[in-house]
């Protein structure tokens, strides 16, 4: 059985982003082993589960049904339970490696790990299928190959995009500040930064609807090679979809 690691921060990770590729890994017979910085569970953002402080906004920015369901199923399985520290994580003992997203402060930990950044290096190096979306590819960015460079280096990419982080940061930093802006660079500008050249990120379609078990069509990814990218929860059912397959065809 195949298995893919999945490191998570100690709070604050977007709840779909995580639990809907588990829950799709795990039906396509694919083992997960999340790893925290502490080895023991992650919180995922309540904000995205409750709605909490989103006013009208609630039906566009909370997880929707499926994401809550798949959240609920994940944060009661084992593997979540029982995860690994980052430091006992192995790319070795692994046949892929999936860096979810979120954007409230708890994610900064994760996003600024050298440990995590070594391990996705490594992944790149042994040239593993690689998945990342929204602030996930955040993480990937920031990781170093043997030339220095990037990982994503040379390669296509989508992530969060400007006008997504930005209009979601805008409709709510009334009451909420800074809640939708990780940092004072947007998403999209800093793993623009680390690209061989601004062509190679892929913003896709506008779009507010999510994609579903059966509308993968409404998400957006942009592979290359064996590295998957993808926008924002409402990309998650395809990206999980097609990571999958990749990782069970090595």
């Amino acid at each position: 059985m195949p298995t893919v690691l999945v490191p998570i921060p100690t709070e604050d990770f977007d709840p779909t982003e995580a639990a809907v590729p588990w829950k799709i890994l795990r039906a396509r017979g694919i083992a997960v082993v999340f790893a925290t910085p502490d080895g023991n569970p992650g919180r995922a953002d309540s904000r995205m589960l409750t709605g909490r402080g989103l006013g009208m906004l609630v039906p566009v920015l909370k997880a929707d049904a499926n994401g809550r369901l798949a959240y609920a199923e994940m944060a009661a399985s084992r593997e979540f339970l029982h995860p690994i520290n980052y430091a006992q994580a192995r790319i070795a003992d692994v046949q892929g490696l999936l860096l979810p997203g979120g954007h409230a402060p708890g994610m900064k930990p994760y996003l600024e790990s050298s440990v995590l950044q070594s391990l996705v290096a490594a992944a790149f190096a042994a040239r593993l299928p690689v998945g990342a979306i929204c602030h996930g590819v955040v993480l990937a960015a920031r990781s170093r190959g043997a030339d220095g460079r990037s990982v994503l280096y040379g390669r296509k990419t989508t992530a969060l995009t400007k006008p997504m982080e930005l209009t979601a940061w805008s409709l709510t930093c009334a009451w909420l500040g800074s809640y939708y802006r990780t940092y004072p660079v947007t998403v999209e500008d800093e793993v623009t930064a680390a690209l061989a050249a601004s062509g190679d990120f892929k913003r896709g379609p506008v779009s507010t609807r999510r994609d579903a078990p059966d509308h993968l069509e409404r998400g957006f990814t942009v592979r290359d090679g064996q590295y998957l990218s993808a926008r924002w929860p409402g990309d998650a059912y395809r990206f999980a979809t097609e990571f999958a397959g990749m990782v069970q065809t090595g």
